[in-house]
């Protein structure tokens, strides 16, 4: 397996040279951040075991949300707090993408334009569920922005989990089969909203739009495995060490699965891949997922009163399975205590792997 950190620290030089008057400064911090986890270079913290009194330095991780050793816990706690709010209908995943004539202005208005995906989104789809004969009432959905496709190109778009369920009248009301709203009808009203969007927020294209836009709906069951799907590119970047198979000192070959399930590769120069990858790193500050509807922050109780009336919610507190894993001693494999935190760098003790006793 092929640490990012060396390919961040092996094409830096070349990716300033090709793409340095595109790079922001949120890209520099994510680069800088991914170049030195869990490295010699980053920050480290002592470890002691109170059975046989060895001490051990172990490295920091850099806790960028782009960076695919970081934030494994911050991912399993959102889904798990997702998980608790899921309610005894069936789910369906809306996805809602831009034309490629937009991605341009998507890039250079990154901030303005992924909040307007995701508010005019939920706006459709919120319309949808007040003025279905079958709902005709508040409904919830779970939303992440992912800026990429399988293959790591820019491509924005916003996916939904929405259960076929909505509260009207303090009545629940549900739908049956595997049928949510018209796709066609959902990426008109969307089309429309985003252009009066653009207009009232001053941003112009001049490629020409097609009128066709397209969202997809599909059943997702109990939505349990499609948020399960959606936490794996939450906080730890769009690419896992893992697939990255080889780099001849020039190009990086990674693999990927792509949309009918079977595994390809890529192949591009290094500094192009680090390209991609910052291609998807988010303005600082911005929330990639949202909760809406019955889902908001301000409607746990009514949640919870749901899943006590369909008899789906225990009465008795979740365990909390997000716990950081412990530090096992190597010499008699007791857990270990972490003593001292942020020390500065400790290359040499680190690369010989010494323990300090």
């Amino acid at each position: 397996m092929i640490a990012l950190s060396t390919l961040v620290n092996t094409f830096a030089e070349k990716l300033k040279q090709r793409y340095g008057d595109r790079l922001l400064p949120g890209h520099w911090n994510a680069l800088r951040a991914m170049g030195r986890c869990c490295t010699a270079a980053s920050p480290v913290f002592l470890v002691g075991c109170p059975d046989c009194g060895t001490h051990v330095v172990l490295p920091h991780s850099c806790g960028h949300r782009s960076c695919p050793h970081c934030q494994h816990q911050a991912s399993q706690r959102w889904l798990q707090r997702q998980r608790e709010k899921l309610l005894p209908a069936k789910y369906f995943m809306v996805t809602f993408t831009l034309p490629a004539q937009l991605r341009g202005l998507v890039w250079c208005h990154q901030r303005t334009c992924y909040d307007l995906l995701l508010k005019l989104a939920w706006q459709t789809l919120r319309t949808f569920g007040l003025n279905d004969p079958h709902l005709q009432g508040k409904i919830g959905a779970h939303a992440v922005l992912h800026t990429h496709t399988r293959s790591l190109d820019f491509h924005p778009h916003v996916h939904f989990i929405v259960p076929a369920g909505a509260l009207s009248n303090r009545t629940w009301r549900s739908k049956k089969g595997d049928y949510l709203f018209n796709q066609d009808n959902l990426a008109k009203v969307f089309r429309a909203k985003w252009l009066q969007a653009m207009q009232s927020n001053g941003l112009t294209v001049r490629a020409t739009l097609p009128d066709d836009w397209v969202v997809d709906c599909r059943s997702v069951g109990t939505g349990d495995k499609a948020l399960t799907y959606l936490g794996k590119y939450l906080y730890r970047g769009v690419v896992q060490e893992k697939d990255i198979i080889s780099c001849d000192g020039s190009n990086v070959t990674f693999r990927y699965t792509d949309n009918s399930g079977q595994v390809r590769t890529r192949t591009v120069d290094g500094a192009d891949f680090l390209w991609l990858l910052l291609l998807h790193v988010l303005p600082r500050g911005f929330r990639r997922t949202r909760t809406y509807g019955l889902f908001h922050a301000n409607c746990k109780q009514l949640v919870w009163l749901l899943q006590l009336l369909f008899r789906c919610r225990s009465t008795t507190p979740t365990p909390d399975t997000t716990a950081k894993p412990r530090i096992i001693c190597r010499r008699c494999g007791a857990p270990m205590k972490i003593l001292v935190t942020r020390l500065p760098p400790m290359p040499g003790v680190l690369q010989e792997g010494r323990n300090l006793v």
